[in-house]
């Protein structure tokens, strides 16, 4: 069974960790832009790399490798999974 802890956003996560989509913020095209690279609620989401001055983020989810600017990543609210 897996262990849920507290939320917190895309931008202020830990390389190695995995988490769990819990809601995604915004409005308009920038909300949209960030479903549409398949960050939607309940998706897991596994932190691979952090660039040396934080950003962007690179992380897995889907199957799949993205690059994520810390900026977008304050929309998306995330919870740990241990």
């Amino acid at each position: 069974m897996e262990t849920v802890t507290e939320a917190c956003r895309l931008s202020d996560v830990e390389v190695g960790k995995t988490y769990r989509v819990e809601s995604v913020n915004g409005s308009g095209p920038v909300r949209r832009r960030i479903m549409d690279m398949g960050i939607t609620k309940g998706t897991q989401i596994k932190i691979r790399k952090v660039a040396p001055f934080g950003d962007p983020v690179q992380i897995n989810l889907r199957g799949y490798e993205l690059t994520f600017r810390r900026a977008d990543g304050e929309n998306v609210l995330l919870e740990e999974i241990a």
